[in-house]
């Protein structure tokens, strides 16, 4: 609808749409939230907690609309055949920009539960989002660097406790709790910097997913294994709104959780390890995924430009 309209006004005009999106919705949110905070009912705080999931929803359907109004986007996502709302899931995803989370809001939005991230603790001071995050569960995770635990031991494990409290919390409704495997943005100096075997990823960090699996194992129904593709490469949410992000490629494989996966981290000291041997062998055939997509997209491209 407005994909056509000059950059100049476009890009302004969708940023204007989604500011005043996040306060038509936040707004209710927190007036939800804060008759849930004084309710000493359980049965109406839990029946205000799917309110404020409603809401949440909303607001991301709403930004759907405005992604497909704003863009020339093309979508092709694999795999969302036999999700379910009612499910509790674990989604692990590559990561190369904030732009792959409105991907997976778009993607996920009303076909499985809610999706949970976890977050770093400063991002509770973002204005609005930060509150609206805490309202709707997000874990908030405080990282301490190795200095400070060296100066206060007593803070040692206080972010794997709020990890388990998140979980411990999760097992009784439905919902998706959202992983990026690899901790940060993929970026060409982070790969070096890592030595990283594989071509288009980051290696992945089998510590929170193995604390996850160990906390909710049982209550999990499965595990998403999410890989987003960028065919023209990396881009930011400005990219998107300008419609230089042409191509986006979504595979979604739903994943059983077998025995291996199964543990208790107190009691099974090779339960990290065997959690990443197979995330490895994971992000080995996702490596492999991109690197024949990637592929297919230039050859494409050069059958195009012989062409001309």
């Amino acid at each position: 609808m407005f994909a056509s309209l000059p950059g100049v006004f476009r890009i302004p005009f969708a940023m204007l749409l989604l500011a005043l999106n996040i306060v038509l919705h936040v707004v209710p949110l927190l007036a939800v939230t804060l008759i849930k905070l004084v309710l000493p009912v359980p049965v109406l705080r839990r029946a205000l907690s799917r309110v404020l999931v409603v809401i949440a929803e909303s607001w991301i359907g709403v930004n759907n609309t405005l992604f497909n109004a704003f863009t020339r986007t093309a979508w092709e996502v694999d795999g969302l055949t036999g999700l379910n709302t009612d499910g509790r899931y674990l989604v692990l995803c590559n990561h190369q920009s904030w732009v792959d989370i409105p991907v997976l809001q778009k993607v996920f939005n009303r076909r499985i539960p809610f999706l949970r991230f976890f977050l770093k603790s400063q991002l509770i001071w973002v204005p609005l989002l930060g509150v609206a995050w805490w309202a709707l569960d997000f874990p908030f995770m405080k990282r301490y660097s190795a200095h400070t635990l060296v100066r206060h031991p007593e803070l040692q494990g206080k972010d794997m406790a709020a990890t388990r409290r998140a979980c411990e919390k999760f097992r009784r409704v439905p919902v998706s709790v959202m992983n990026f495997v690899e901790g940060t943005r993929f970026t060409r100096a982070k790969h070096a910097a890592q030595s990283s075997p594989f071509q288009h990823l980051l290696r992945p960090k089998a510590g929170g997913v193995a604390f996850v699996l160990e906390a909710m194992g049982d209550a999990l129904h499965a595990i998403l294994d999410v890989t987003i593709v960028y065919l023209d490469g990396p881009c930011t949410m400005l990219d998107l709104f300008a419609g230089r992000v042409r191509n986006v490629r979504v595979r979604i494989r739903e994943l059983p959780i077998d025995a291996a996966l199964h543990s208790n981290l107190d009691r099974d000291l090779a339960f990290r390890s065997r959690v990443k041997v197979w995330l490895n062998a994971l992000w080995h055939e996702k490596d492999a995924y991109i690197g024949q997509l990637r592929a297919m997209a230039d050859n494409n491209a050069s059958v195009g430009k012989a062409g001309e």
